[in-house]
C-alpha cells in the first residue's frame, strides 16, 4: 500500500512539474508555446532571464533548485538568448558528487560552451578525474564532454585515460572511447597517428555497437589512404554478410531491417576499397548481390540501403549482373509516385550512365516526365542527368531545354550554373558554328553579365577563325550571319555589357566586309550604342574602336568617308572626356581619318585579327640609329647590372631574402685604420673639444623608435640604440686631426657619441524538398513525348566530343629590413680617402670655436690632457721597441665596475676616453716634454681607486695627485 502511495505521489509530481520540475518551468514552456509573436516571446524570455539572475545569486541554493535553474538556462539558450551569466554555475555542477547533478552539469556545458571557451580549462581536471571513476555512467558523461569540448591543445591531457577505456568491461564506455578518439583524429590527426591499430582491433569487438562505431574512423582513414587498408576487404565483407543474414541481435533492427546504418557505412567503405581494383571488387560481388535481394522496398530505410548499393556498384569494378540489378532498382524508383524516390532514381541513373550509357535509353520516358514535373528540385536534378548524357546527336534539344528553363527562373546563382553548362555543351558538341553563335546569343541575351567574360572572348575568336579550314566562302557566310543577327539584336531595349562588347567588335571587323550593309548604317548603330550606354566606358570604348575600323577600311578601299553628325558629336565629346582611355581612342580616330589610304592600310589591315604579332624584344630596328650616334661620340649603353658604383641591397637583407635592389645604403660604415699623420705639437692644433649635439628627430610613417637610455655599464650594451659614431669629429669642416683608436675587445661593442658611451643593439619593429501529393503515373504517352524521347535518347552512338573553343590563357613583395646585432668592430665610420690641401692653422688664432652648449670656464681635465699630450714624445722615446707601450688610461678603468653617479664623473670618464686615442694623435716634437711622468700619475690614481675614493671633480686631492 505504501509503495502505491509513493507511486501516486510521483505520478502527481510528474503531471504537475514534469519529472520533479516546478510549475514555474512548465508555465514558462507553456507561455512561450502560446506566444503569438516574436516580440512577445522575447519579452517572456527577458523576464525569465531577470528572474534567474536574481535567484542564482542567492546563497545556499539546494541542488534540486540549481539543477532546475540550469535546465531553464538551457531552454533560454536554445531560444537564441544569452545565458552566459549561468555558465560558471553549470561548470560547478560538473564537480558535484551527485550523479544526477553531475550529468546535468555535463549536459549543460556541452550545450553552452565550445572548445575555445575560456571556461574549458576549469573542467579539464574534473574530466580527468571522472574518466577514472568506478561508475560507468560518470565515465560516459565525461566522454560525452570530451567529444564536445576538448580541443587540440588539451588532447594530450586526456588521451591516455581515453586509450585505457578501450579495454573497459562496459561496451557503452568502449563505444564512447572510440568516438572520442575519432574526434581527436578529426581535430588533430597527428595526435592519434600512433593509435590507428586500436581501430583495427576494435573492428573485431564482441559488441556490434563498438564495431559499428569503429567503422566511422576507419571510413575517414580509408578516404585518405585506400591502399593501406586493402587487407580489410575480407573483414568488411564478412561483417556485411553476417548483418544481412540477421546474425545480430534484434536490438539493432530498424523497421525490420537488420542494422541498416551499419550496412550503409560498410557499403560506403567497400565502394572506396573496390574502386579500380578488380581483385578486391570480385570479393564484394556476392555480398552486394545479397543486399539487393534481401532489402525491403516498402520502407524508406530499405530504399536508402538500395540506393547505397547502387552507388557501390557504380564505384567498384563493373559487374554485368550487379548492373542489371541496379537498373531494375532505378526503374522502380522512377516509376514511383514519391518525388523523393524519383529524385533518388535520377541521381542513381546519373551514376550508372558513366559505366553503361545505354541504361538511360530504357528510362527515357520516365526522365521526360521528371523534366516536366512541377517539382523544381526534381527538375534541376533531371537537367544534371541530361548534362551527363549529352552527345552530338542530342545537344541541340538539351541546350534548348536548358535555355528555356534558364529564362523561366529568377535564381541568379542557378541561372549562372545553367548558363555555364550551356556554354560548355555548345563548345564541345556544337554541330555547326551557326548553331553555336545562335545558342551563345540566347545565353548572352538572357543571362547578361552572369556569363564569364572569357565566353565572350571565345565567341569573338570563333567568329574570327571561322571553320578553321580553307573554305573562305563558308567563313564569310558565318560572319555575315553573325553581323545580320547582331544588327537585329541591337533593337532590344536592354542588353548586357559583355554581349555588347561582342556585338561592337563583330560589327567593327566584319560589318562592311561582304557589302550587304553600308558604312553609314553600321556607324549609326554604333553611335546609338555609345549614346544608349553612356555610363559604360567599356562599351563606349568598343564602339569607338569599331568606328575607327570601319572608317579605316573605307579609306583603305579608296571610298570617300562621310562622317555622320552624331559620330562627330560623339568624337568631340570623347576628346574632352575625363577617361584617358576614351580620350586616346577619340584622338586615334581623329588621326586615322586624316591619313592617306596607304598608311591606313598599313596600320589597320583588313581581317587581321587572327594574325600573330611578332614583338622584337631586342629592338633591332634601332641598331642603325645607335651606331650612328656612337660614331658621333655618344657613349655606348651599359647594362644596369654592369654599372660601377651601383649598390646591391640584397647583401643587406635577411638571409632568407636574396633579391637585389639599388638605393641608399642603410648599413653602418667600417672603422678606418689608424692614419699616420705628421707630428704637430698639441698646443698648435685647433681645439678639438667634443660638443654635445642634439640628435634630429625624423618622422616615421608607421612607428617611432623609442629612445633607449645610454647604458653606463658595458653589460647593458645590448639594449642600446644603434647610432653613428661621432667621437673625434671636429666642430669645423676640414681635414680630420683626431682618429680614435680601434678597440680590439671581443665584448659587447660600445660607442662614444658626443663624449657619451653608447652600445650597439638590435632595433625592434613590430532542399528540404517539398513533397507533393502523389499522383498516378499516366499510362498514355502522347505523341509529343515520344518525339522528344526520340530526340533525346535516339541513337546509341558514343558521344563525340568536339574540340573546345576556349583557350586557356596563361613580384612585388615588400620586405621589412631587420637589423641584427652588429658588433662595433664591423661598423663602418665615414672617412675621406682624399682631402683637399689645407692651409696651416693660424697660430695666432686663439679664438674659441662656437659651441651649442656652455662649457665651464676652467676645466682641469683639459689641463691634464695638455700635460699628458706634451709628455707623449718622451714616453715614446723610452719605449722604442713597440708603439703598443704607449699609455692606455682606459685599460686601467675597463674592469672597474664603478658606475657614473653624477655629471662630473661622466666628464671625468669622457676625459679619460679621449686619452685612449693618444697614439693616433700627432706627437709633440722631442725636447718639448714637460710635466710629471704619466705612468707615476696613473699609479697614483690606481692607488686612490683601491682606497675607495670616487673619482670626482669635487675632490681637490684627486686633482693634486693627477696633476702631480
Amino acid at each position: 500500500m505504501e509503495q502505491l502511495r509513493t507511486f501516486g505521489r510521483e505520478l502527481a509530481m510528474g503531471s504537475q512539474g514534469g519529472f520533479y520540475q516546478s510549475k514555474e518551468f512548465l508555465d514558462l514552456v507553456k507561455s512561450i508555446g502560446e506566444a503569438r509573436s516574436k516580440a512577445e516571446e522575447d519579452r517572456i524570455v527577458v523576464n525569465e532571464i531577470d528572474t534567474l539572475k536574481r535567484r542564482i545569486a542567492e546563497p545556499d541554493i539546494p541542488k534540486r533548485k540549481m539543477k532546475e535553474y540550469i535546465i531553464r538556462l538551457v531552454y533560454i539558450e536554445m531560444l537564441g538568448h544569452d545565458a552566459s551569466f549561468g555558465y560558471i554555475h553549470a561548470v560547478k555542477m560538473t564537480h558535484d558528487d551527485s550523479l544526477l547533478v553531475k550529468r546535468t552539469g555535463y549536459l549543460a556545458v556541452t550545450l553552452f560552451l565550445n572548445e575555445e571557451h575560456d571556461l574549458i580549462i576549469l573542467i579539464v581536471n574534473t574530466i580527468q578525474k571522472d574518466l577514472k571513476s568506478d561508475n560507468y555512467l560518470v565515465v560516459c558523461a565525461a566522454l560525452n564532454a570530451v567529444c564536445k569540448l576538448i580541443n587540440e591543445e588539451t588532447i594530450p591531457a586526456v588521451l591516455p585515460q581515453v586509450v585505457e577505456l578501450l579495454a573497459h568491461p562496459k561496451e557503452a564506455v568502449r563505444k564512447k572511447a572510440i568516438m572520442a578518439l575519432h574526434c581527436f583524429y578529426q581535430k588533430s590527426p597527428s595526435s592519434v597517428s600512433h593509435l590507428i591499430s586500436n581501430f583495427r582491433k576494435r573492428l573485431c569487438d564482441n559488441d556490434p555497437g563498438v564495431m559499428g562505431a569503429t567503422l566511422c574512423p576507419l571510413f575517414d582513414l580509408i578516404t585518405r589512404d585506400v591502399n593501406s587498408y586493402k587487407d580489410l576487404v575480407i573483414s568488411f565483407v564478412s561483417i556485411l554478410k553476417q548483418v544481412t543474414e540477421r546474425r545480430l541481435s534484434k536490438a539493432y533492427d530498424y523497421h525490420q531491417m537488420p542494422a541498416p546504418f551499419i550496412q550503409i557505412k560498410l557499403l560506403k567503405i567497400l565502394a572506396l576499397l573496390g574502386s579500380g581494383d578488380k581483385q578486391a571488387s570480385e570479393n564484394m560481388y556476392t555480398v552486394v548481390g545479397d543486399v539487393f535481394r534481401k532489402c525491403d522496398f516498402s520502407s524508406n530505410i530499405g530504399n536508402a540501403v538500395l540506393y547505397e548499393c547502387i552507388c557501390c556498384v557504380s564505384s567498384i569494378y563493373p559487374n554485368p549482373k550487379l548492373l542489371d540489378s541496379a537498373a531494375d532498382i532505378i526503374s522502380r524508383f522512377l516509376k514511383s509516385d514519391s518525388h523523393n524516390l524519383k529524385y533518388m532514381g535520377i541521381d542513381a541513373l546519373g551514376r550508372l550512365i558513366k559505366i553503361s550509357p545505354e541504361i538511360a535509353e530504357q528510362h527515357q520516358l520516365a526522365v521526360i516526365d521528371c523534366l516536366e514535373d512541377p517539382d523544381d528540385t526534381l527538375k534541376r536534378k533531371t537537367f544534371e542527368l541530361l548534362y551527363k548524357m549529352t552527345k552530338s546527336t542530342n545537344v541541340e534539344v538539351i541546350v534548348d531545354r536548358m535555355i528555356d528553363y534558364m529564362i523561366s527562373i529568377n535564381d541568379n546563382h542557378y541561372k549562372t550554373e545553367i548558363a555555364s553548362r550551356c556554354v560548355e555543351l555548345a563548345e564541345q558538341f556544337a554541330p555547326s558554328n551557326q548553331w553555336f553563335i545562335q545558342a551563345m546569343n540566347k545565353v548572352f541575351e538572357h543571362t547578361g553579365d552572369l556569363v564569364n567574360i572569357k565566353v565572350a572572348h571565345n565567341l569573338m575568336r570563333l567568329i574570327a577563325e571561322g571553320f578553321g579550314e580553307d573554305d573562305d566562302n563558308a567563313d564569310s557566310k558565318l560572319r555575315s550571319s553573325a553581323v545580320e543577327s547582331y544588327l537585329r539584336i541591337l533593337g532590344e531595349p536592354k542588353l548586357p555589357s559583355g554581349f555588347l562588347q561582342v556585338i561592337c567588335w563583330v560589327l567593327g571587323e566584319y560589318g562592311t566586309a561582304d557589302g550587304m550593309f553600308c558604312a553609314s548604317d553600321i556607324t549609326g548603330k554604333l553611335c546609338d550604342v555609345a549614346e544608349a550606354y553612356s555610363s559604360d566606358d567599356t562599351v563606349k570604348a568598343y564602339a569607338v574602336t569599331a568606328l575607327m575600323k570601319i572608317y579605316a577600311f573605307e579609306i583603305a578601299a579608296g571610298r570617300e568617308v562621310d562622317m555622320l553628325t552624331e559620330c562627330q558629336s560623339l568624337m568631340e565629346e570623347l576628346l574632352a572626356s575625363h577617361s584617358t582611355d576614351l580620350q586616346q581612342r577619340a584622338y586615334e580616330l581623329q588621326g586615322v581619318i586624316g591619313l592617306d589610304a596607304h598608311a591606313v592600310e598599313f596600320i589597320m589591315p583588313s581581317d587581321a585579327s587572327c594574325e600573330d604579332i611578332e614583338v622584337d624584344k631586342d629592338l633591332s630596328f634601332l641598331d642603325g640609329y645607335i651606331q650612328e650616334a656612337i660614331e658621333k661620340g655618344a657613349q655606348p649603353y651599359i647594362p644596369e647590372s654592369e654599372r660601377p658604383g651601383v649598390l646591391n641591397m640584397g647583401n643587406f637583407r635577411n638571409q632568407d631574402h636574396h633579391e637585389s635592389s639599388h638605393g641608399l645604403r642603410f648599413e653602418a660604415y667600417e672603422l678606418p685604420k689608424p692614419a699616420v699623420q705628421p707630428r704637430i705639437p698639441r698646443a698648435l692644433l685647433p681645439s678639438t673639444e667634443i660638443v654635445p649635439v642634439p640628435e634630429p628627430v625624423y618622422p616615421r610613417e608607421t612607428y617611432q623608435t623609442p629612445v633607449t637610455p645610454i647604458p653606463s655599464n658595458p653589460s647593458d650594451a645590448g639594449s642600446a640604440e644603434l647610432k653613428l659614431r661621432l667621437d673625434g669629429v671636429q666642430k669645423k669642416w676640414g681635414r680630420p686631426t683626431y682618429t680614435p683608436e680601434t678597440s680590439t675587445s671581443n665584448s659587447t661593442s660600445q660607442k662614444t657619441v658626443n663624449g657619451a658611451a653608447q652600445v650597439d643593439g638590435p632595433s625592434t619593429v613590430n532542399s528540404t524538398r517539398e513533397t507533393y501529393a502523389s499522383r498516378k503515373l499516366q499510362v498514355e504517352i502522347s505523341h509529343e513525348k515520344q518525339k522528344l524521347a526520340a530526340s533525346l535518347f535516339g541513337g546509341s552512338s558514343k558521344p563525340e566530343k568536339r574540340p573546345a573553343t576556349g583557350h586557356k590563357v596563361s613580384k612585388a613583395s615588400s620586405h621589412m629590413l631587420e637589423k641584427s646585432h652588429v658588433p662595433n668592430s664591423s661598423m663602418e665610420v665615414a672617412s675621406e680617402k682624399t682631402a683637399p690641401a689645407q692651409t696651416p692653422p693660424d697660430l695666432l688664432d686663439l679664438g674659441e670655436p662656437t659651441s651649442t652648449s656652455t662649457a665651464p670656464s676652467l676645466d682641469p681635465f683639459k689641463q691634464l690632457e695638455v700635460l699628458l699630450d706634451a709628455t707623449q714624445d718622451a714616453s715614446a722615446a723610452n719605449s722604442a721597441t713597440s708603439a703598443s707601450r704607449s699609455p692606455d688610461v682606459m685599460a686601467l678603468y675597463a674592469d672597474t665596475p664603478v658606475g657614473i653617479h653624477n655629471k662630473d664623473e661622466a666628464d671625468l670618464l669622457s676625459g679619460m676616453s679621449n686619452m685612449s686615442g693618444a697614439t693616433a694623435r700627432p706627437q709633440p716634437t722631442k725636447g718639448s716634454s714637460k710635466g710629471p711622468n704619466p705612468k707615476d700619475s696613473l699609479e697614483k690614481d690606481s692607488l686612490v681607486r683601491q682606497m675607495g675614493v670616487k673619482p670626482s671633480s669635487q675632490n681637490p686631492n684627486l686633482f693634486k695627485d693627477l696633476l702631480g
